[in-house]
């Protein structure tokens, strides 16, 4: 796993999407999910959580469950949690402590999350659709971990593999990772072939004539 991590977290998310239409997997583009502060990224293979959500009262507050993420997490994996999209916070700075210390690569939420100074200050990686002063207890409640789930419109099963950069999020299924992989690399290549034939002085359109997988 580490090696892969090292091999995928050298790659751009724009040259994996490339990749990705390629090998006929278009639209793994986690769209709505936001940094919670700039310069956040991370890889890893994706631990899922699904919650249920309902008005503040619905559950109970030992429903909430944070914790229980967490230990379903191993270290260098991502957290990607399936929240219905609703704007409460599922995730926070004390979370995002723990986290950092157990070597949790980051989390996805297509949900809300808070407390990004203290996420920040823990080291901790977070992309989210809504940044929220929300609380989820009482309103969130974990329904599954480690099944298949549905995050901003993209189906991502436990394991799959997920890449954050500065660019944006994408979910790499597992069946295709090593030709996503391959096809990165050579992609990545043209890329540098490119921006060298450019500061040759060779024009823009030439140059994409001449690599023409960029």
């Amino acid at each position: 796993m580490d090696d892969i991590a090292k091999t995928l977290g050298a790659l751009a998310t724009s040259t994996l999407a490339n990749a990705l239409d390629r090998v006929d997997c278009p639209n793994q583009t986690l769209v709505n999910l936001k940094p919670v502060k700039p310069g956040m990224r991370f890889c890893g293979p994706a631990c899922t959580v699904r919650e249920e959500s309902g008005p503040y009262g619905t559950f109970a507050s030992e429903d909430f469950r944070v914790g229980a993420m967490i230990d379903a997490a191993n270290p260098g994996e991502v957290i990607v949690v399936a929240a219905e999209g609703v704007p409460y916070s599922t995730w926070g700075g004390m979370a995002s402590l723990a986290a950092a210390h157990k070597g949790i690569a980051g989390i996805a939420v297509d949900g809300g999350a808070r407390d990004a100074d203290e996420t920040a200050a823990a080291g901790f990686n977070v992309f989210t659709r809504h940044l929220v002063p929300t609380t989820g207890r009482h309103r969130l409640r974990v329904a599954e971990t480690g099944g298949t789930v549905i995050v901003d419109g993209v189906l991502i099963s436990n394991g799959d593999w997920i890449v954050a950069d500065d660019t944006g999020i994408l979910a790499i299924p597992a069946g295709v990772l090593d030709e996503v992989i391959t096809m990165a690399e050579m992609f990545t290549l043209e890329d540098r072939k490119a921006e060298d034939a450019i500061k040759g002085g060779l024009s823009f359109s030439d140059a994409m004539k001449k690599f023409g997988n960029i």
